[in-house]
């Protein structure tokens, strides 16, 4: 563990290192919920039913999480890090307990929501803590082990909620975040030393969070019932709204939406680029394991293997990625990255009832990949060319950029996938209860389900991955608009810059 430099306020290195510990076991919680939650949702829709709710129970996380992350970082500055690092976590696990405890689907969307809104302090407040123990030459030697954390959670995630889900329960993927989440909050509440604050207190933009989050509450509800009078009024709303916040964010001392960022073209394109990736991303994510599970007929261990290899393929491309950047270039990394990515989306549309495991994990295996080597190139490239003082910002809106596509995403495949489902059952004749025993086979009844049910799911699903596809499409497009610039170094301490 390397010490504090002489020109910082030290704080005792025994107290680093608890602060580290417990930071590295927030960053494995965050990482690792959706891919547990993702290989336990086939099995939790064929318990509590509902299946045209299944996206919610990712949205309601994904959008709660997502739009909080600004606020906490303003929270903090306001009343102290460990006080507001130890509420969030208090939140996040009061809503784990909340969702294991749930008996309906909708009392486990609430639950989520509630979950996601407390992981949504946890990783930013985690970075944060980072930031003010270490200097920037620690930082880049402590990142190697918070990104193997990631990397460690992204292999563990889906095989442990396959695990519980295969020989405990279900409840079991959301009880297991208590442990761990109680040690990480004691060991920063009992060991973080805060460190001495400006007086003058940060403007918290509460009306832009609110216009942003209620804009995207209304678009999603509108894009779910897409095709109703209702949702018509919903998406008009949205757009209302969303007016608003632009006007409102034009205007903020310290907007949670960075507008005069998006005047700069390096900028607005690896944005949309991230909102059109995300949306395939995180809803084939949210899908396979539901196609594994009811269309192939595998146990929840084996559906969360199935997405393993996505999430190896990120970490290991990224690696491979960063140190490519400065021969290859950040335009040509994510040109190809973005390819590679766009061809496992379209090598998913062929999958089908009678193709294996293995060949799908071959081709979210590509799109993890490329997902590794495009979106850390447009982070640097991005972080490189704004000024110093958007630098968190600009960081931060990325990351929100990828987070909402998943979010509309999920919401939009859900949407189809429940349209499609139902369209298709009423044409067979089939009772819809089938779908049931897809997802949860009673013992000695698995090979009796009809066949033309798994039929009628592995074509619902197909739509899901055609959008994601064209989804993936549009993110490539996307990229041919980023400028043609290079990155290289200066002779000076500064850092990098795009000239």
């Amino acid at each position: 563990m390397p010490e504090r430099p002489a020109s910082k306020e030290a704080m005792p290195r025994n107290r680093i290192i608890l602060v580290t510990i417990g930071i590295m076991l927030s960053l494995f919680l965050a990482s690792m919920e959706s891919t547990v939650v993702a290989t336990a949702m086939p099995t939790i829709v064929g318990q509590l039913g509902g299946l045209e709710h299944y996206s919610w129970v990712f949205s309601a996380y994904m959008l709660t999480s997502t739009t909080a992350v600004p606020l906490y970082g303003k929270l903090s500055d306001m009343y102290g890090r460990r006080r507001i690092y130890v509420i969030a976590m208090a939140v996040f696990l009061t809503g784990s307990v909340m969702s294991g405890l749930s008996t309906s689907m909708t009392q486990l969307i609430f639950a989520r929501a509630l979950q996601g809104l407390g992981a949504g302090g946890i990783q930013p407040l985690a970075f944060i803590l980072i930031g003010e123990m270490f200097s920037l030459q620690e930082r880049a030697k402590m990142q190697g082990f918070f990104s193997g954390v990631w990397g460690f959670s992204s292999i563990v995630g889906p095989l442990l909620g396959g695990f519980i889900v295969d020989k405990f329960s279900w409840h079991w993927v959301f009880y297991i975040n208590l442990l761990p989440g109680l040690l990480s909050a004691a060991l920063v509440a009992f060991a973080w030393q805060e460190q001495a604050r400006s007086h003058e207190r940060p403007k918290v933009d509460y009306l832009g969070a609110a216009l942003l989050t209620s804009s995207i509450v209304l678009l999603l509800l509108g894009l779910m019932e897409f095709g109703s009078v209702n949702s018509w009024s919903l998406i008009a709303a949205a757009i209302v709204l969303f007016s608003a916040l632009i006007w409102v964010e034009s205007r903020a001392a310290d907007p949670i939406l960075p507008i005069q960022l998006f005047r700069d073209r390096l900028f607005a394109t690896a944005v949309t680029h991230g909102i059109f990736t995300g949306w395939a991303l995180f809803g084939s994510v949210s899908f396979i394991p539901l196609f594994v599970q009811s269309v192939l007929g595998t146990s929840a261990t084996q559906a969360g293997i199935t997405i393993t290899p996505m999430l190896l393929g990120w970490v290991t491309a990224s690696v491979v990625g960063m140190r490519l950047i400065m021969t290859v270039g950040h335009r040509r990394l994510g040109l190809i990255g973005t390819s590679v990515f766009v061809t496992g989306a379209f090598l998913m549309t062929l999958v089908s009832a009678g193709s294996s495991q293995i060949t799908m994990m071959v081709f979210v295996t590509m799109m993890g990949a490329g997902m590794g080597l495009s979106i850390p190139s447009f982070l640097v490239a991005v972080q490189t060319n704004v000024e110093r003082r958007d630098l968190g910002t600009a960081t931060s809106t990325l990351q929100f950029s990828r987070s909402i596509g998943g979010t509309l995403g999920v919401s939009v495949m859900g949407a189809a996938l429940s349209i499609r489902l139902a369209s298709n059952l009423s044409a067979s004749g089939l009772d819809p209860q089938l779908v049931t025993q897809l997802l949860e086979p009673l013992p000695g009844v698995e090979l009796v389900v009809d066949a033309g049910a798994r039929l009628a799911m592995a074509d619902a699903i197909h739509l899901v991955f055609v959008i994601a596809f064209i989804s993936a499409m549009l993110g490539l497009a996307a990229v041919f608009f980023i400028p043609h610039q290079e990155l290289r170094e200066k002779p000076t301490d500064d850092g990098l810059v795009i000239e």
